[in-house]
């Protein structure tokens, strides 16, 4: 029941800030994620204390019984030393062992746990909250290895001092306490070895500091390259670059090592040179011994306490330097972190955000420019653009002309650098970022899976589905019958079965049917499909336009698609080159002016743009090159 008490005592979730920003400093960084257990922390040192002093304190019960066996009458002495005899053995078999059992208990059930990950949801959290671009200038390997490392790290930076320094200034203080009391000679080489050590550990120290984060920095890196490889196995595969994979892991592989070995120089020096004072400790603490006890200085009780000690300083100093070299491992493993963890989010909810309240669904963008940090020309310039509520809207451009940058920023994944987005009136940059997300539904062209079950991400959007409105949803988007065919590893099946890392195990045409159940089920009033079917081939697509003209009723939908063809029946496209507006109208009236719209039909072979570089692809006699199909054209275009 008492642990069950403990356990209870430090909540891993509780709630705090998850928009402040953790200080850039060692200590402040460790300080700003122990300070909601710093209670916990308060009692495990008192116990420590405790504990150390009583663990200390056997060394003078050893020198009382030595004298006392020495000098007391052997028939008589539990008679007149009974009394004390009994609470020798008390404080050794109750209050030791209860000393030792609550410090383990609140250690071990009150503090390591909790704390390591309370730090690790907390890091996490405010990791999250980081823009896209954040994510996209790592590896997610390497970001996830910081966020877990940080919370042992910091836990460590604790608990390792209370449960090792502390015990360490006990012995010292009690050592010199006990030699002093006896003779200042005796203390003196007690006292030259604690500077001598603290100086060895000052100069240890920083070294040692630097070194392991030089490590922690390179195994990152080697973690980041591991995750890469695994993460793009099929890449690594389909181009036969194993071999160059191996010769990068083996690189970063190369690296770590090479920086271990810089490290461990340092710990094989220190080593070296502490048992070197070591030495010299037992030898001056045994010859001082040796003079006091010939001229009656000490008692043989008092020499046996005191070379105990001395021995159990000399124990423990090795130790201690392998735990300070420990501590500046997690020192660095900090650091690490830190520089990871501890950055200005890019995009926050202003401090007065709402909720965005969706009536209709219009959408302007009002002078917008924006670009991604280059410094150079703006991706998008001045973009002034109505999509009224329920308007179907196509953005049409090469590759490059700024069509995603136009829906990555009205889902607000990038903050403006001029104008304003407003929906129904509202300033998407005065609303909560959730609010504004919840009430746009999105199906892009790279869909990626989350390696849970298909029920769990077809429910993403709207976790509170029914089974009948999950299975509703698939059927919508002409993945039912596939899904109720699979199974996984593990011998789940059907909607219960997993999809594996980004959903590997699907093609790319099922995983964009999930993507588009999932948009179905989620029935939110402002609606993104970024080359929604181009996955799928013709007769699936086909087949899902009418699930996905009723998905649209209603809706302001805003569709971009390289396939003019498919989004050629929208109420309006709008033509967009190098960030501007160029042209807009139908698709029968864009084709008529015969400008960039017209050109881009005309130019297309199967219904696909050609890049920023090349219009189109030709063949040797300079012909437009496709993909061999037939152009098609919807019902709408030709009514």
């Amino acid at each position: 029941m008492f642990l069950d008490w403990l356990e209870r005592r430090i909540d891993p979730f509780a709630p705090f800030d998850e928009g402040r920003m953790p200080p850039k400093t060692v200590l402040g960084f460790a300080a700003f994620y122990l300070r909601p257990i710093r209670a916990a922390l308060l009692v495990l040192l008192v116990i420590s204390l405790v504990a150390g002093t009583i663990e200390a304190s056997l060394y003078l019960l050893m020198r009382w019984f030595i004298d006392l066996m020495s000098t007391a009458d052997r028939a008589s002495v539990l008679h007149e030393h009974g009394l004390a005899i009994a609470g020798a053995v008390a404080l050794v078999a109750v209050v030791r062992p209860i000393s030792i059992w609550l410090h383990e208990a609140f250690s071990n059930q009150l503090v390591v746990p909790q704390a390591t990950n309370q730090v690790r949801w907390r890091a996490h959290l405010y990791t999250l909250g980081h823009s896209l671009s954040y994510f996209q200038a790592d590896f997610a390997g390497r970001l996830a290895n910081r966020v877990v490392q940080v919370g042992p790290a910091v836990r460590e930076l604790a608990v390792v001092f209370i449960d090792t320094l502390l015990y360490v200034a006990i012995y010292a203080v009690t050592a010199v306490g006990l030699f002093g009391s006896i003779s200042p000679w005796l203390a003196l080489p007690v006292v030259v070895w604690v500077v001598a050590y603290t100086a060895l550990t000052a100069w240890f120290v920083p070294r040692a500091r630097k070194r392991s984060h030089a490590t922690a920095d390179t195994r990152s890196t080697l973690v980041g390259r591991v995750v890469d490889s695994y993460t793009n196995i099929l890449t690594v595969k389909l181009f036969a670059r194993t071999q160059e994979e191996r010769a990068a892991v083996r690189e970063a592989v190369d690296v770590h090592t090479k920086a271990y070995l810089h490290q461990f120089r340092l710990v094989t020096t220190t080593t070296g040179l502490l048992g070197i004072l070591n030495s010299l400790l037992i030898l001056a603490t045994g010859s001082v011994c040796l003079l006091l006890w010939q001229r009656n200085g000490l008692t043989t009780g008092e020499a046996a306490a005191g070379l105990a000690l001395v021995l159990r300083l000399i124990a423990m100093s090795g130790w201690v330097m392998q735990t300070v070299r420990g501590i500046f491992e997690n020192v660095g493993v900090i650091q690490e972190s830190m520089q990871t963890v501890s950055r200005p989010h890019a995009v926050v909810d202003a401090p007065d955000a709402g909720t965005l309240a969706v009536a209709g669904g219009e959408i302007r963008f009002e002078g917008v420019d924006f670009h991604y940090g280059r410094g150079d020309a703006n991706v998008i310039e001045d973009l002034n653009l109505t999509i009224r509520a329920g308007e179907k809207v196509g953005l049409v451009g090469v590759s490059g002309a700024g069509k995603t940058t136009i829906t990555s920023l009205l889902l607000r994944l990038h903050d403006l650098e001029g104008g304003r987005i407003l929906v129904d009136g509202q300033d998407i940059a005065r609303v909560s970022q959730d609010s504004l997300r919840s009430a746009i539904a999105v199906v892009t062209q790279d869909t990626s899976l989350l390696h849970r079950s298909i029920r769990d991400n077809i429910a993403y959007g709207r976790p509170e589905a029914t089974e009948a409105e999950i299975e509703r949803a698939a059927r919508l988007a002409h993945a039912d019958a596939f899904i109720r065919e699979l199974a996984d590893h593990k011998g789940r099946r059907g909607y219960e079965a997993q999809v594996g890392e980004r959903g590997v195990k699907l093609s790319g045409g099922q995983r964009q049917r999930i993507a588009i159940a999932r948009v179905i089920l989620k029935d939110a009033p402002i609606l993104i499909l970024d080359e929604a079917t181009s996955a799928l081939d013709s007769q699936v697509e086909a087949a899902i336009q009418e699930s996905l003209d009723t998905l649209m009723a209603g809706k302001t939908v805003l569709a971009i698609a390289h396939r003019l063809s498919t989004i050629a029946a929208l109420d309006r496209l709008i033509v967009i080159d190098e960030g501007r507006i160029v042209e807009e109208g139908t698709h029968a009236d864009l084709v008529r002016r015969g400008g960039l719209y017209a050109r881009l039909w005309e130019r297309q072979s199967g219904g696909f743009l050609a890049d920023r570089k090349g219009e189109g692809a030709q063949d040797d006699n300079g012909k437009s090159q496709g993909d061999g199909r037939e152009r098609r054209i919807p019902d709408a275009v030709r009514r």
